[in-house]
C-alpha cells in the first residue's frame, strides 16, 4: 500500500489527498440486496448438434482422406469400384494387345533394356506407352482444375464421363483390330494406357493421394508395413520398447482393394473372352452412373442461373419478372 492510499471501511482503496477517487477494488463489504439479485435463467434447451450436408462422395470439391485416415466409408466403397474397373480394364487390355497397361514400372525396365542392348525401335514402344499415361494423368487433372476454376462440382464425375468415351472409342477399335489386324495395335495400346493415367488420377486426387486404383505395387508395401507392425511385438511383452501401433483400418482398405482389383480382372477376364469389345459397355456405364449425379447437378443449376438472367430486364440485375 502507497502512503498516500488507505483501505475504507468499505473495501476500498481511496487516495488519501482525493477520497472519491477510486484505485483498485478489493472486496465488497456489503453483500449485495435481495432486489438486485438475478431472476432464475429458464432452462437452456438442447438442440441436436447441427450435421452439414455432406455431398456423395462422386460430387465431392476436395479430398477427405489425410495422412491415411480412412474417415468416410463412401470413399472406401468409390476406391474398390475404381479398382474393380481397372481390373477389368487391365484384363481387356491384355487380351486385345497381349500387354498389361495399369502400371508403368515394366513399360520403364523394359525401355531400359532395349536402349541397353541397342534396339531402339523396342525402347520406343513401352517409351510411348509411359508418355500416353502421363498424357492421361494430365488430361484427368487438367478436367478436375478446369472445373474448379469454373466453380463446377463436376470436375470428377467430367473425368469418369471422359474416361467412358474413350472406353467406347476403345471398343470400337477393338472391333478394328479384330477386322484389320495389327495396324490398329499401336493406337488400341496408347489409349489403354491412356484411360489407365486418367482412371488412377481421379481417385489419387480424390483421396489426396492415399488410394490408388490401377496399380497395386503400392497397396501391398503398405500392407507389408503393417503386417511387420502386427508381427513385431506387443508393448505388454516389453514396456521399455517404443509402442507400434497398427492401422487397422487401412489393412482393411488395402486388403480390400487388393481383393477389388483381382476380382475385377477375373470378371474382365471372362468378359472379354465371352462378350469380346462389347463388354466395354457395362464398364462405361458404369463410369457414366457415377459421374451422372455431379455433371446433372451442373447442368441443373447452370440452366437456372441462364434462365433467371434470361428473365431479367436488359440482361441487368433486377426483379425477376412473373
Amino acid at each position: 500500500m502507497r502512503p498516500s492510499e488507505k483501505l475504507f471501511s468499505d473495501g476500498l482503496f481511496r487516495c488519501s489527498e482525493c477520497p472519491a477517487l477510486i484505485k483498485i477494488p478489493l472486496f465488497s463489504a456489503n453483500p449485495p440486496r435481495a432486489d438486485m439479485q438475478q431472476p432464475p435463467q429458464p432452462p437452456q434447451t438442447r438442440y441436436r448438434p447441427y450435421k452439414p450436408h455432406t455431398q456423395p462422395f462422386w460430387q465431392a470439391d476436395k479430398p477427405y482422406l489425410h495422412d491415411g485416415q480412412i474417415t468416410d466409408g463412401r470413399f472406401r466403397a468409390l476406391g474398390y469400384i475404381m479398382s474393380f474397373i481397372a481390373g477389368a480394364i487391365n484384363a481387356g487390355g491384355f487380351f486385345a494387345v497381349q500387354r498389361y497397361t495399369s502400371h508403368i514400372t515394366g513399360a520403364m525396365s523394359g525401355a531400359a533394356d532395349a536402349a541397353f542392348l541397342g534396339d531402339w525401335e523396342g525402347a520406343l514402344v513401352p517409351l510411348a506407352v509411359v508418355i500416353a499415361f502421363l498424357l492421361g494423368a494430365a488430361h484427368s487433372n487438367w478436367t478436375i482444375l478446369w472445373a474448379k476454376r469454373h466453380r463446377f462440382r463436376s470436375g470428377y464425375g467430367l473425368s469418369m464421363w471422359l474416361e467412358s468415351f474413350y472406353l467406347l472409342v476403345f471398343g470400337l477399335l477393338g472391333v478394328a483390330l479384330s477386322h484389320y489386324g495389327k495396324i490398329f495395335v499401336p493406337p488400341t495400346l496408347l489409349l489403354l494406357c491412356f484411360i489407365m493415367g486418367m482412371h488412377n488420377t481421379v481417385l489419387t486426387v480424390l483421396s489426396g493421394s492415399v488410394i490408388r486404383s490401377t496399380h497395386m505395387t503400392g497397396t501391398v508395401t503398405d500392407l507389408g508395413i503393417e503386417l511387420a507392425k502386427v508381427l513385431y511385438y506387443r508393448r505388454s511383452d516389453n514396456p521399455r520398447l517404443p509402442d507400434v501401433r497398427v492401422n487397422k483400418p487401412k489393412m482393411r482398405l488395402l486388403l480390400t482393394l487388393l481383393a477389388a482389383f483381382s476380382c475385377g480382372g477375373f470378371i474382365g477376364a471372362w468378359g472379354y473372352h465371352h462378350l469380346g469389345y462389347h463388354f466395354t459397355l457395362p464398364v462405361s456405364a458404369l463410369l457414366l452412373l457415377f459421374g451422372a449425379g455431379s455433371v446433372g447437378y451442373d447442368v441443373k443449376l447452370r440452366w437456372r442461373i441462364y434462365w433467371r438472367r434470361k428473365k431479367r430486364p436488359n440482361g441487368k440485375h433486377g426483379v425477376i419478372s412473373s
